[in-house]
C-alpha cells in the first residue's frame, strides 16, 4: 500500500506523516478506543468528538461509512 498524505483535519488525528490507508484506519480505531467513542449500546457505531467531527463531518458514524469519509481526507 503506498503511503497517503492525510487532511488537516485527519491530521490531527493520526498525525501529519504520509501513511498507508491500513496504517490510517488502524491510528483512526487507536484514537476512538482510547477516547472511549465507541457506542455503548452499539459498538458498530462511532461517537465524534470534535477532532473526528472535522473528518466525518457529522456526530455518530457506523464502521463501515468511517472507511470510506476517510478516503475524502487522503492524497
Amino acid at each position: 500500500m503506498k503511503p497517503l498524505t492525510p487532511s488537516a483535519a485527519l491530521a490531527a488525528v493520526v498525525g501529519d506523516k504520509p501513511l498507508p490507508r491500513t496504517e490510517i484506519v488502524s491510528k483512526m480505531w487507536t484514537y476512538i478506543k482510547a477516547k472511549g467513542l465507541q457506542d455503548k449500546a452499539n459498538k458498530r457505531m462511532v461517537n465524534a468528538d470534535d477532532k473526528l467531527k472535522a473528518v466525518f463531518g457529522k456526530a455518530q458514524v457506523s464502521m463501515f461509512e468511517m472507511a470510506g469519509l476517510i478516503g475524502k481526507h487522503v492524497k
